[in-house]
């Protein structure tokens, strides 16, 4: 029996090291991009339109299709799923090294954003599972944790490989990554819903329609403007979709997604904290990256090390919440990490452009704990509140959560950090000489290359640029902070305490069928 019990931690211990490897791989391929998409515009003479659809086509393609992808899982098999993900990964992530225009490489992105759609789910449910349930809310623990520290990861990754070798080593290092954790997943027990209900296509069209249209809105509107005609449509189109979800949803026999579950409170207020999370932490690293590169004059390396620290409290911490949660309730470590958030975020709006790097430091770590605190106990919400055969379509809410709270806080904080860069830049323009006026009213980045190629008579122009910059910034960070504050008391109101934290969720019929691979 103690044999036993040992071969099964190492199995469990190896299912838990690749599904987080791969997490962290899918997440980091989000971000690592950023930091080069200078140079990829330089080599491919990329548009700034075709650059923003480098990054965003992954993400619009994962965000579609990780709901039905995760219903995928359930029904063919999470590891099957997972390698076909990692394979269509891998495969359009290599695509740069043959064809390296603009439209492949925004090709490829995008079929790299729907091998990730496959991927996400399937990690999460291969661990809730094959892990018992007095194990699984440190497994799933450590999964939060790692996910919310992948953009990180990301960007540290890509600045390494920035320092030695072009972008395209960035998309190759992520292809054999995928091609090697592909390798692996053949090792892992497949497990499925043994009941194989029929695919809800419906559903799935619904859900994917509503989801890319809210973040197709959320893309747009920094660039055209909140009251754009495309981004009022679209956002109409996602609530029209939404609304038709819920319909469809309530009437199959079968449900994508049985929507009655958003409203347990375990389950609700998860969602809704994973996607308040996202959205202010992918908002905040918006900006700070380019406060340090643009302020600090860092490079792409730089700025990832300068980020990494906070990688450290948010997954150790995420390792241990969900124990706290069970004893305490969901309702202190989430409302209590969103608080701590809140008054991160408020810290960082203090920011000037004197501050050292110390002065961003110490509210990024605080930032980092209040994320630790609050994700992994809301995952394990998720994930506890549905059946173990639905497993893998709960993880798919909770990785749709991220995604759409990561692009509307994109949208948020750069609108917010455009419009207080122009309110105060526009009193300096009627100046500035009418050839350089546009530019320099853009952005805080086209000033400074404007300010370098006149010379240091454009000093002070340059450094009032630097200014209103610094006052976007804060005012942005100050409302994602207020938001996060204000959004923690009805989360908090929402969440079950002690008592209900310690009744079970519904019991599940025993269809999950765990099978060890041939």
């Amino acid at each position: 029996m103690e044999s036993t019990t040992r071969r099964l931690s190492v199995a469990q211990r190896w299912m838990l090291t690749i599904s987080c490897a791969t997490v962290a791989l899918v997440v980091a391929s989000m971000a690592a991009l950023y930091t080069a998409l200078p140079e990829i515009a330089a080599a491919t003479g990329a548009s700034q339109q075709q650059l923003t659809w480098v990054i965003d086509g992954y993400t619009l393609a994962l965000a579609c299709l990780v709901l039905p992808a995760g219903a995928l899982g359930d029904r063919y098999g999470r590891r099957a799923v997972l390698i076909i993900g990692l394979f269509a990964f891998a495969a359009a992530s290599a695509t740069p090294v043959l064809l390296d225009t603009p439209g492949w490489l925004i090709a490829g992105r995008t079929v790299a954003g729907v091998g990730a759609a496959l991927v996400m789910p399937s990690t999460l449910s291969l661990i809730t599972a094959g892990f018992p349930e007095s194990r699984r809310s440190n497994a799933v623990g450590l999964w939060a944790g790692v996910a919310g520290a992948g953009a990180v990861l990301g960007i540290l990754g890509s600045g390494l490989l920035l320092e030695q070798w072009s972008w395209v080593s960035i998309l190759l290092a992520m292809s054999i990554a995928g091609l090697l954790l592909m390798i692996a997943g053949f090792t892992l027990p497949e497990s499925v819903d043994r009941a194989r209900p029929a695919v809800d296509l419906w559903g799935a069209l619904t859900s994917a329609t509503a989801v890319g249209s809210l973040v197709v809105a959320a893309i747009a509107a920094p660039e055209r403007g909140w009251l754009d005609p495309l981004v009022i449509s679209t956002a109409v189109v996602a609530v029209l979709a939404a609304v038709a979800f819920v319909v469809v949803e309530t009437r199959v026999a079968h449900p994508l997604l049985d929507v009655r579950l958003f409203t347990h409170r375990g389950f609700g207020s998860g969602t809704a904290a994973v996607t308040l999370q996202f959205l202010v932490c992918f908002g905040t690293f918006l900006l700070m990256v380019q406060f340090l590169q643009l302020i600090h004059g860092y490079g792409p390396l730089m700025s990832a090390l300068a980020m990494a620290p906070m990688v450290v409290p948010m997954v150790a911490i995420s390792a241990v919440a969900p124990r706290l949660a069970e004893r305490t309730g969901l309702r202190l470590p989430m409302a209590g990490g969103l608080v701590i958030i809140g008054i991160a975020l408020i810290a960082l709006s203090g920011l000037d452009v004197d501050s050292t790097y110390v002065d961003l430091l110490w509210p990024f770590l605080i930032m980092s704990s209040g994320t630790g605190l609050c994700t992994a106990p809301a995952t394990a919400a998720i994930i506890a509140g549905t059946p173990v055969e639905k497993h893998s379509v709960a993880a798919a809410v909770n990785d749709a959560a991220r995604e759409v709270g990561a692009a509307v806080g994109i949208a948020i904080a750069g609108s917010i950090l455009a419009a207080g860069y122009s309110s105060r830049i526009a009193p300096a323009l009627p100046q500035v000489p009418e050839q350089i006026r546009e530019p320099v009213g853009d952005s805080l980045a086209a000033a400074l290359q404007v300010t370098e190629r006149v010379g240091p008579q454009a000093a002070p122009l340059a450094e009032f640029a630097e200014s209103a910059f610094v006052y976007g910034a804060q005012q942005s960070t100050l409302a994602l902070g207020i938001l996060t504050l204000i959004a923690a008391i009805p989360i908090g109101v929402w969440a079950p305490g002690r008592s209900r934290a310690k009744a079970k969720p519904a019991a599940a019929r025993p269809e999950t069928q765990p099978t060890t691979p041939r």
